[in-house]
Order: structure tokens, then C-alpha cells, then sequence
């Protein structure tokens, strides 16, 4: 009940995420938006940068310690992640002299990096001390205070910085609100074995982090190569308001997968029989899998009709051409980055992660901008970075398949079929609103269905 209970927590925050979206690209005009989405985005990179590695760290080596070094393990992390927010503050304010940011924007953007990462690794730790409800209920209440602060600052004022410094309020009160809900135990740890622990900690952290690091630098390069050719004008906003609106529903569910699963899969593989690790590391597989198959069908149905009653008219022609092949890039984006980085993160092959990712930078790169120079579209750009991801993913599965913890082929038909059911009813009318409604559950029943057959709510009980 409690995993259910994360799973809407994480359905929720996706909520106020793209409820924020909407509501900013109205209170902002379109230059605003433009400037707050890339602050944003430069944010979420950074904060990526300078703290993922723990985070990963975190997961890897906390999900698996015994109670008699997880304190230890803790008071380390913590350390760390005290020491990359400076580092974070130092290298973003030299960086920021050859950005066209404003100060603003830039001293607002370094703040929301710093509390994001802080606040995530402390959430992290409650998690990983057998708190999920409690973790999950300070995602909530933080995605919450996020939406409320940056509407307030946007509505108040009308600038991007205004609107920065409302989101940097909620991830204060995020951290507050964690530190006031449950103190994580700490021990006092000598420098010698602290140092031991960062060394672990990077070894493996700041590789697999790196790799994270060239993934989302992936949609941020994107975002440059078809801006720069659209410019600060409504399509362009239209095509921003699509990407920042359709990875959030995608990362989010595979957080709350990997924050409900991944503890259990890496427990398994280091203390569990080789069989038993299989079998829960295959479990994950179809639950990643199966439930953003359904999620991409819902976005191409529902997100349409949306788009017509939330996003602003000067920006709705972008967003409607580029809207669908925004979601089938980040439909294979986040199965690169997630899915098929699993198995490598189990077995430590953060090498390999680096390869990968470079691998896809560098192809998306290519065909995006083979396919602006050939005067295609914004669209035709997106559908080019869709390829090279695909061949990204081709190319990465081999530790997968040797590891053998293959999903239902029968349970992911099924899957598909339920998308492609849920995504054909875009083409029905959503006036009056009973057509509305049929869609709503005629989705619902598809999805209910996929869960039902994929056991997915029963996600307490252990294979």
C-alpha cells in the first residue's frame, strides 16, 4: 500500500509539473518564457553536474549496506554533497560570465541548482532508510510549494525571475519540511574514512553521473539547434513549451519506478541468488516498459486537447507540430538513459555508461543538425534525434541481453496494443464533453488492464 501510495505521489508531482508548465507559458510572454525555460534547463544540468554522482552513489551503495554502515555511509554522502554545492557555486558564477544569461537569472538559476541537489539527496537518504511514505510525501508537498511559488512570482511580477525565485522558495521549504519530518542517523566519521568513502563514492558516482550529465545534455543541445534557427518567437516557444512539458511525465515515472524498485533489485543482486536477481531486475524491466508505453499512448491522445484550452494561442501552432514527435524521443531518451543503463549500474560498468551516452550526443547532434541545414522542420529535426537514439539503444544492449532478465514479450504486446488503442482516440472529439469523458475511460480501462496483467500493483510482494 505504502509503494502504491509513492507511485501517486510521483503521478502527482508529474501533475503539478506540467500544470506549471502551462501556467507559466501564459503568465510569462513569450520572450520570458523562452529566458526561463533555458534558465531552467541550464539549472537542471547543472544540478545534474554536481550532484548526480551522489545520488547515484547513494542508490548504489546505501540500497545495499547493512545497518552498521549505512550511518557512516551517510554522514560521507552528506559531506560530499556540501562540498559540490560550493564547487557548484564557484564553477557556475565563472561559467556564467560567457553566458547571455542576465545576473538574475544566473544567481537564481545556481540557487535552484544548489537546493534541488541538496534537497534530493536528503530525500534520497529517507528513503533509503526504509522511509518511503515519508519520502514520498515531501516530493509531493515540495512539488506543491514549487507550483505555488513560481506561479505567485510569475503572477506578481511577469518576469522569468521573478517566477526562478518562487521555485527556488519551494525547494527551501522541500529541505525544511525534510529536515523537520525525520533526521536521518549520522556518525561522526574520521577524514581517513571519510576520504575512503568519497573514493568509492567517485569511482563509481562521478562516472555514471557523467553519463546522466551527457544524457540530458542531449534535449538541452537539441533545444539549441532548432531555437537557433526559430529564434525567441512563438513557434520557438511552442517548441520549448513541448519539451519542457513532455520529458517531465517521463521522468517522473521512471524516478518513482526506480525510487519504488531499483533499493530491492540492487539488494538482490548482492545478496541474493543469481536467479532471484534476475528475476526482480525483469520485473522492473516490464514494469519500465510496459507502463511508459501506455504513458506515450496517453500523452498523443490527451495532450492535444490540452493544449488547445492551456497553451497560449501565439504559441500553439509549434507546440501542436512538434508535440508528437517531442514524446516519441523521450519515450527512447528515457529507455536509453534508464532502462537500458540497469544492468551496466549493477555491475558497475560506469565506462561503459560514458560510451553510451557520448555515443548518442554525438549522433543526435549530427542528424539534428544535418536535418536544420536541410531546411526540415522543428519536427523533422526531433524525428532525426529519435533515430540516433534508436541507434543508441541498439548499440548499448548487450550487457542487458547477457544478463538475461528478459520481460514478458506476451505482457509487452500487450502493452502495445493498449497504447496504440489509447493513442488512436486522439482522433476523436472531446466536444460535448461525454466524448471527453468516453476517452477518459476508455484510457483508464487500458491501463487498468496492463496493471492488472503485469501485477503491478502488487509491487510488496518479493519474486
Amino acid at each position: 500500500m505504502i509503494r502504491l501510495f509513492a507511485l501517486a505521489g510521483y503521478v502527482y508531482q508529474s501533475a503539478a509539473a506540467i500544470i506549471l508548465i502551462f501556467a507559466i507559458s501564459h503568465l510569462l510572454p513569450a520572450a520570458d518564457y523562452t529566458g526561463f525555460s533555458f534558465a531552467m534547463a541550464s539549472s537542471q544540468l547543472l544540478c545534474v553536474l554536481m550532484f548526480e554522482w551522489l545520488q547515484l552513489a547513494g542508490l548504489r551503495f546505501l540500497a545495499a549496506a547493512r545497518e552498521s554502515e549505512a550511518a557512516r555511509l551517510r554522514s560521507s554522502l552528506f559531506a560530499a554533497g556540501l562540498f559540490s554545492a560550493g564547487a557548484l557555486v564557484a564553477v557556475g558564477s565563472c561559467a556564467s560570465l560567457i553566458s547571455g544569461l542576465t545576473p538574475g537569472l544566473v544567481a537564481l538559476g545556481l540557487g535552484v541548482a544548489v537546493l534541488q541537489g541538496l534537497t534530493d539527496l536528503y530525500f534520497l537518504s529517507i528513503r533509503l532508510s526504509d522511509r518511503l511514505g515519508t519520502a514520498s510525501f515531501l516530493l509531493a508537498l515540495r512539488a506543491t510549494a514549487l507550483l505555488t511559488g513560481a506561479l505567485t512570482g510569475a503572477a506578481i511580477s511577469g518576469t522569468a525571475e521573478a517566477a526562478l525565485l518562487g521555485i527556488a522558495s519551494g525547494h527551501t521549504l522541500g529541505l525544511l519540511a525534510g529536515l523537520a519530518a525525520y533526521r536521518t542517523p549520522l556518525e561522526r566519521v574520521s577524514l581517513r574514512s571519510m576520504m575512503a568513502d568519497w573514493k568509492d563514492f567517485s569511482r563509481y558516482g562521478m562516472l555514471a553521473a557523467g553519463a546522466s550529465v551527457i544524457h540530458l545534455s542531449v534535449p538541452v543541445l537539441l533545444r539549441i539547434i532548432v531555437i537557433g534557427r526559430l529564434g525567441a518567437t512563438g513557434a520557438g516557444a511552442g517548441f520549448s513549451i513541448a519539451l519542457d512539458l513532455l520529458q517531465r511525465p517521463f521522468w517522473v515515472l521512471n524516478a518513482a519506478i526506480h525510487t519504488v524498485s531499483y533499493p530491492d533489485v540492487v539488494n538482490d543482486f548482492e545478496h541474493g541468488s543469481v536467479a532471484t536477481s534476475v528475476q526482480s531486475t525483469r520485473r522492473m524491466f516490464e514494469f519500465m516498459l510496459c507502463t511508459t508505453l501506455v504513458l506515450l499512448g496517453g500523452l498523443l491522445a490527451f495532450i492535444p486537447d490540452a493544449a488547445r484550452i492551456l497553451v497560449p494561442p501565439e504559441s500553439l501552432d509549434g507546440f501542436m507540430t512538434t508535440a508528437p514527435t517531442v514524446a516519441a524521443f523521450y519515450f527512447l531518451h528515457t529507455h536509453l538513459q534508464a532502462t537500458i543503463a540497469v544492468v551496466p549500474h549493477l555491475e558497475k560498468l560506469a565506462t561503459r555508461l560514458v560510451v553510451v551516452a557520448a555515443g548518442q550526443l554525438a549522433m543526435v547532434a549530427a542528424f539534428s543538425l544535418v536535418a536544420v541545414s536541410a531546411g526540415l522542420p522543428p519536427q523533422g529535426a526531433v524525428a532525426c534525434a529519435s533515430i540516433a537514439t534508436l541507434a543508441a539503444i541498439l548499440a548499448a544492449l548487450g550487457p542487458t541481453l547477457r544478463f538475461e532478465a528478459f520481460p514478458r514479450w506476451s505482457l509487452v504486446i500487450q502493452a502495445v496494443m493498449a497504447a496504440l488503442l489509447i493513442g488512436s482516440l486522439c482522433s476523436m472529439p472531446t466536444e460535448p464533453a461525454t466524448w471527453l469523458a468516453g476517452k477518459i475511460v476508455v484510457a483508464a480501462a487500458a491501463t487498468a488492464i496492463i496493471g492488472w496483467r503485469g501485477n503491478f500493483l502488487m509491487l510488496a510482494r518479493r519474486g
